[in-house]
């Protein structure tokens, strides 16, 4: 089995040189790369330019379309069997490669996903994000890190399918944010089969404020009403989440200029956060800055749902994203 690994990229000439660089340090070589500068302003040739010697790498220069038609546009340049894709900021582990063509020749799988885990060397507010998209106490329960759910969907984050599935749906379709799910889902309408490869992981590098962070939460919780919409039956009873806890939380501090013993709620829910972080990462700032992210994401995810749901199933009015130049981040 060989792979081509598709890096769609955006301004991240630093981010990529770190994925880069880990590609070199695979146990097992056998892949190319292409890297897809998708209408950068800063752009990366002379970073790829490094590893001509290292790797067997591509890269082009395209107008601006977002990440998935970028990812397609990777794929017509791939002449290997089976496909990878990664975010730019992440980094991929030494023996990446190698864990998943042992998992595919033990069982073979249309389509992958992995999950992401943060470096010791990231900074702590990159953690308190990582440990938000991964948390129980957040949307992270719900973003398919377990087949327990449902069907496993895959994120375009670290992803991988065969050639053969990937040309079968023709590719990504033109959604610029939830184009993953989207992908996802209709690789499974499609009959293809897919699993979750938990050994599979990479170090995702989130940008590291948490008003990037709210904008892409935000745009995540659209992009559920709109894929709701896309592909009905897709939204659980667990998708409405977020947009409950924001609604619950409203009413709570609206009834505790009256009652403020209510407050202990929110309270209660900020020291559990902050306890798991805790125990998890053994440090007082990451937990702190943990308990902002938690409220962040929920918040960011809750309200882009349901002003989605307000504007596409009340209102009747057409698809709709905010934060529109923001769907790298």
């Amino acid at each position: 089995m060989t792979f081509s690994v598709i890096i769609p990229l955006y301004n991240r000439p630093e981010e990529v040189n770190e994925l880069l660089s880990s590609l070199c340090e695979q146990t097992v070589m056998e892949f190319e790369v292409i890297v897809v500068e998708d209408g950068s302003t800063k752009k990366s040739d002379m970073v790829v330019e490094k590893y001509r010697d290292k790797l067997d790498i591509t890269y082009f220069y395209k107008t601006n379309s977002g990440p998935g038609l970028s990812r397609n546009a990777g794929a017509e340049k791939a002449k290997k069997d089976y496909l990878i894709f990664f975010d730019s900021d992440c980094i991929i582990p030494p023996r990446y490669i190698e864990t998943v063509s042992h998992a595919l020749h033990e069982n073979f799988t249309d389509a992958y996903g992995g999950p992401d885990a943060a470096l010791s060397t990231f900074t702590p507010i990159q953690k308190a994000i990582n440990y938000s998209m991964t948390s129980f106490f957040t949307t992270g329960g719900i973003r398919g890190k377990s087949q327990s759910m449902d069907r496993f969907h895959p994120r375009s984050f670290n992803m991988g399918v065969s050639r053969q599935a990937f040309s079968a749906i023709g590719g990504y379709g033109n959604m610029r944010f939830g184009e993953d799910i989207d992908f996802s889902l209709r690789l499974l309408k499609a009959g293809f089969r897919t699993t979750l490869f938990p050994e599979a992981y990479v170090y995702h590098k989130r940008r590291a404020t948490f008003r990037q962070f709210f904008k892409q939460v935000h745009n995540s919780g659209i992009a559920r009403i709109n894929l709701h919409l896309a592909h009905p039956g897709s939204l659980k009873p667990v998708h409405t989440l977020p947009a409950l806890f924001v609604i619950a939380m409203t009413v709570i501090l609206l009834l505790s200029l009256l009652h403020p013993i209510l407050l202990v709620i929110p309270f209660l829910y900020s020291l559990a956060v902050f306890g798991d972080s805790l125990r998890l990462y053994k440090s007082f700032t990451i937990a702190c800055y943990s308990i902002v992210a938690a409220w962040t994401q929920t918040i960011g995810y809750g309200t882009g749902f349901l002003s989605a749901a307000w504007r596409r199933l009340v209102l009747k009015q057409a698809g709709f994203s905010a934060f529109e130049k923001k769907f790298y981040n």
